[in-house]
């Protein structure tokens, strides 16, 4: 039996089932895994007996990842699995921006008392005279899991649509709609723009990535989405923007004591994300992704380790080691079985920057001994006897 300890709500009618073979415990002391969501890590007292840990949700700065790492615990998030539903507000806050639906609901509602209210609202609309976005000019900044189904949508909805991203993966290079016009610097991107929106994640090199010079490449009267992390953006130059008349709104989703205060926009609660469906597909994959974990070994969309598949576990032992990234560890590793006489079926290891990740299936099993061995090995930080 695996033990799963369950921190937040992970879905909105509470259900989370991980089947047979599994069963939730009161606290993380009894736990093999985390299955969370939005409570920061950061200082919290993780046993030593977790294993691993799968966010329901894409973003992880909640998550001490790195410290994670050379304990070798496992840290797994779920990219993509809410991507529809942040792709359907990100349709509705350019909408909203652009055709006064706020403003004239809040006429409508102003004057309820109006006896006159049909005709009277028939010339009140020529306040809210909005545009269309069909055949606007639209950058996308990130075509990721969200970003690169913002831009098909846009390319449906008719719109002029360039997108920038300079580590686009294969995967989504191929999803991306061939009338998506790829541009090499984000400055190109931005110029002429009636639209920008924000789809990438929070690093060192993206926060503020839209400040002042970017802004001032925008069509006049442009608008601005940003529903990826608040710190992509310069807020100080987004509100100098707003006040100017260079930026007719901004529709965001972090409600900062910033954002709060600026003209002309529509923030929301963090709620890009915000949906039944999208709380359930983040769940099922989180849990998904622990259950390989747990029960095989293999690793995918892990922020802190490598993807590594070797598929199900079935020979006689399957052993994982956690370890730094230095030369010659499959040598020592290798070295230790062979003093066993260990015959290996098949070994993978797999890199990523400071961490990496050495599985092998082996046709006996291990001694003890065997398994301190490896333990003893300068920068591994676990071995798991998995089968």
């Amino acid at each position: 039996m695996r033990h799963i300890k369950t921190i937040d709500d992970i879905t909105k009618d509470g259900g989370v089932e991980f089947g047979e073979g599994y069963d939730f415990v009161a606290t993380a002391e009894e736990a093999d895994a985390i299955l969370m969501r939005s409570t920061d890590l950061h200082g919290y007292d993780l046993p030593e007996g977790i294993r691993a840990i799968a966010r329901c949700g894409a973003g992880v700065n909640n998550i001490p990842v790195e410290e994670y790492a050379r304990r070798g615990v496992v840290v797994f998030n779920s990219p993509g699995a809410n991507s529809n539903a942040v792709k359907e507000l990100v349709l509705a806050m350019m909408i909203l921006s652009s055709r006064g639906v706020v403003q004239s609901m809040n006429w409508v509602r102003a004057n309820a008392d109006d006896p006159n209210i049909l005709a009277d609202a028939e010339k009140a609309k020529k306040a809210f005279v909005g545009r269309e976005l069909k055949g606007k000019r639209v950058g996308v900044v990130g075509l990721g899991n969200v970003g690169s189904k913002v831009a098909n949508a846009l390319v449906d909805l008719g719109m002029d649509v360039y997108g920038y991203d300079p580590f686009i993966s294969v995967e989504h290079a191929w999803a991306l709609s061939q009338n998506v016009q790829r541009v090499g610097t984000l400055e190109d991107l931005c110029r002429g723009c009636d639209y920008l929106t924000l789809h990438v994640p929070s690093k060192a090199d993206t926060k503020g990535m839209i400040s002042t010079e970017q802004l001032a490449l925008l069509a006049p009267g442009a608008i601005l989405i940003n529903y990826a992390r608040e710190t992509i953006i310069d807020e100080d130059a987004v509100h100098a923007a707003l006040e100017s008349g260079k930026l007719s709104w901004f529709a965001g989703d972090f409600a900062t004591p910033k954002t709060v205060l600026m003209p002309n926009t529509y923030i929301t609660t963090h709620s890009g994300a915000g949906t039944g469906e999208a709380e359930a597909n983040c769940a099922d994959m989180a849990i998904s992704e622990l259950k390989d974990y747990l029960e095989n070994g293999n690793i995918a969309n892990s922020v802190n380790y490598p993807a590594c598949n070797m598929g199900k576990a079935r020979a006689a032992s399957r052993i994982a080691c956690l370890h730094a990234n230095v030369p010659n560890m499959i040598g020592q590793i290798a070295a230790i079985l062979a003093k066993d006489n260990a015959n290996v079926q098949r070994m993978v290891n797999e890199s990523a920057g400071e961490n990496a990740y050495t599985m092998f299936d082996t046709d006996e099993h291990l001694e003890s001994s065997t398994i301190e061995a490896l333990k003893q090995i300068p920068a591994i930080y676990r071995v798991r006897v998995i089968k």
